[in-house]
C-alpha cells in the first residue's frame, strides 16, 4: 500500500511525494483516518445507489431473506424435514440469514469494487483499501433493516432475548472482518483476472449450502466439525443464533478455528492487496 510522504517545496509548487509502503502489514491506519469523510462518502453513495429509483426501496432487505426463509422452510422444513434444534424452523433460518446476506452482499460488492471503480482509482491517489472497505461496510445499513424483522419475528414466536443479544455487535464485527478479508482477495484478483468477477455469485452460492444456513452444526459428524470450523461464516452463524434464540452455547471448536481462519484470510489479503495495488491503477 502507497504511503504519502510529507510535501515537499518545488519552488513555489507543493510537491507530493507517493512512495510504495516498506511493511508487509502496513494497514495505513493514518491515511485512512485523514480520509474518513472519503469512506463515508463512498459508503453513502453505494446505499444510495442500490435503491435509485427503486418503488419499495429499504424493503428489499427484508424481502429478501423472507423470501428465502419461506422457500427453505417449505424445502427443507417441511419436506426434508431438516431439525431445527427444537426452534420454530422459520425463525431458525431467519436468524441465520441475516448474517449470511449481510456477508454475501459484501464480498460480492467488494469483490469488484475495485474495477467499479475504476475511473476513480486511475485518476487520484487516496487508500485504495478504502474501496474494498466501504463496499464490505455499505451492506449494514441492509442487516439493520432486516433485523427489525427479526425482532417482530421473535415476538410472534414469543421467543423473549436475554442478554446473549449484547453480543450481537461482536458476531457482526467479525462478520464485516471476514467478508473484508475475502474481498480484499476478490477485488485485488479481480482487477488482473476479471474471470474472479463472474465467479463471485457462483462461489457464493456454494458457500451457503456449506454453511449452516438451512441445517444446525448438530447435523455434521463430530469427527467432522474441526474441519467444517475453517468455514468462516459457520462461527459466526452458530453465534447468531446462540445470541438471539436462547440455544446452547455454541462449539466453542468451531468458534476459535473459524476465528483464527478470518485472522488468517485478513492477513494474507492485506498483505496481497499490499504487494499488488501500485499496478491498480494500470491495469484497472
Amino acid at each position: 500500500m502507497a504511503n504519502v510522504m510529507s510535501s515537499v517545496d518545488a519552488g513555489n509548487a507543493s510537491v507530493v511525494i507517493v512512495q510504495p509502503s516498506k511493511g508487509l502489514l502496513d494497514l495505513e491506519l493514518n491515511a485512512i483516518w485523514h480520509y474518513r469523510e472519503l469512506l463515508y462518502f463512498l459508503i453513502w453513495r453505494d446505499i444510495k445507489v442500490r435503491y435509485k429509483q427503486t418503488v419499495i426501496g429499504a424493503g428489499w432487505a427484508i424481502c429478501q431473506p423472507l423470501m428465502t426463509m419461506m422457500i427453505f422452510t417449505i424445502v427443507f422444513g417441511n419436506f426434508a424435514k431438516i431439525p431445527s434444534d427444537g426452534l420454530p424452523y422459520p425463525i431458525f433460518v431467519y436468524t441465520a440469514l441475516l448474517p449470511w446476506n449481510y456477508f454475501a452482499q459484501a464480498i460480492s460488492r467488494s469483490g469488484v469494487s475495485l474495477v467499479g471503480n475504476a475511473n476513480l482509482i486511475s485518476k487520484v491517489y487516496f487508500p485504495r483499501l478504502l474501496v474494498p472497505l466501504s463496499a464490505a461496510t455499505a451492506p449494514l445499513m441492509d442487516f439493520v433493516v432486516a433485523f427489525i424483522a427479526l425482532l417482530a419475528m421473535m415476538a410472534w414466536f414469543d421467543i423473549v432475548p436475554t442478554w446473549h443479544a449484547l453480543t450481537i455487535p461482536l458476531f457482526l464485527f467479525v462478520a464485516l472482518v471476514a467478508a473484508l478479508a475475502v474481498g480484499l482477495w476478490l477485488s485485488a484478483l479481480n482487477v488482473k483476472y476479471r474471470d474472479v468477477g463472474y465467479s463471485i455469485p457462483f462461489l457464493i452460492q456454494l458457500w451457503m449450502y456449506a454453511s449452516p444456513v438451512a441445517y444446525p452444526v448438530s447435523l455434521v459428524p463430530a469427527k467432522w466439525r474441526l474441519l467444517y470450523g475453517l468455514n468462516p461464516m459457520a462461527g459466526v452463524i452458530e453465534g447468531f443464533r446462540w445470541a438471539l434464540l436462547r440455544q446452547e452455547s455454541p462449539d466453542i471448536g468451531i468458534m476459535l478455528i473459524s476465528a483464527a481462519m478470518i485472522m488468517t484470510l485478513l492477513l494474507s489479503g492485506i498483505v496481497y492487496f499490499g504487494q499488488t495495488e501500485q499496478t491498480f491503477a494500470d491495469v484497472v
